[in-house]
């Protein structure tokens, strides 16, 4: 079967799928993309993904001709078509062709769906190596903080990071404050207390992030949003990494430190099993 992908305003074949040659996008990376996990059919925190997408657009003056309910629709309608239960699911929205008065220029919306690939379960059960970013986030970078379609530089620094056989990379800012993974938000856990750089540092206000934060809450565990630095990092008795597809990965080392005694932590543990329970929740057949 043809995969097919909604393109603007319908759904069609993958192969007929096709953008200006002047997309602003595709040309300057001038568009916002969502990435999304569906488990039984049902798209998890679809609202925090849409509220995202569109306070971003309207920071960065990205056109948005579309509301939450069409983006919605248009979003089952690729799950359906494609007949997929488990999906991962990518929104991709620019500012269009740049031909044309500005005024009259229209926005392109892509949305596909590919069958889920979900990480090794030897990554849950053992964690993973990350290594340190030799970038540095800048903290004057006005697309900090959002998610745009340039990403180049965030996949530079992931391949590295395979190269060395690592998962991810651990991004630092220009002052030297812990930032976030190459595609995901980072965790420090001490002393039973959960540490997470704050949003204005800034860093990608992630959707599983907002997701750990909310279970900290609901289960009066600690959770503190602070500067952090690479000493935290080094002191630090567990580490995880978090983004909707990976959900919550534990990490045994950083380059040749191991995190506390190598193993998955309690903490992180405990908030994998929540997850998936707020999961179970949301998108169960239930639902």
């Amino acid at each position: 079967m043809m995969e097919k992908v909604f393109l603007n305003d319908k759904l069609i074949d993958t192969d007929k799928a096709h953008i200006s040659a002047t997309d602003s996008g595709f040309l300057y990376g001038a568009g916002l993309f969502e990435t999304m996990r569906s488990y039984d059919g049902v798209v998890f925190a679809l609202k925090d993904h849409l509220d995202r997408l569109f306070s971003s657009a309207g920071v960065l003056s990205i056109n948005n001709p579309y509301d939450k309910e069409y983006l919605t629709d248009a979003i089952y309608k690729v799950l359906q078509a494609n007949k997929l239960a488990y999906a991962r699911l990518r929104l991709t929205l620019t500012n269009g062709p740049m031909a044309g008065a500005e005024e009259q220029r229209k926005a392109t919306l892509l949305i596909t769906a590919t069958k889920l690939q979900p990480y090794p379960a030897e990554y849950y059960k053992k964690g993973v190596m990350v290594i340190l970013s030799p970038s540095r986030q800048n903290t004057y970078e006005p697309t900090c903080g959002h998610k745009t379609t340039s990403y180049f530089s965030r996949m530079i620094t992931l391949n590295i990071a395979h190269q060395r056989r690592a998962a991810e990379a651990l991004w630092f800012t220009t002052n030297n404050q812990l930032a976030e993974g190459c595609v995901s938000n980072v965790f420090l856990v001490k002393d039973s207390v959960i540490h997470t750089p704050g949003i204005e540092t800034p860093v990608l206000a992630g959707i599983a992030r907002k997701t750990v934060c909310e279970i900290a809450s609901t289960n009066s565990i600690k959770l503190v949003e602070k500067d952090l630095n690479i000493d935290d990092v080094l002191s630090a008795d567990e580490i995880f990494l978090t983004n909707v597809i990976m959900q919550i990965m534990p990490v045994n080392s950083v380059e040749k430190h191991i995190v506390g005694d190598g193993k998955v932590g309690a903490m992180t543990q405990r908030l994998q099993i929540s997850f998936g329970e707020l999961v179970e929740s949301q998108c169960g057949k239930d639902k």
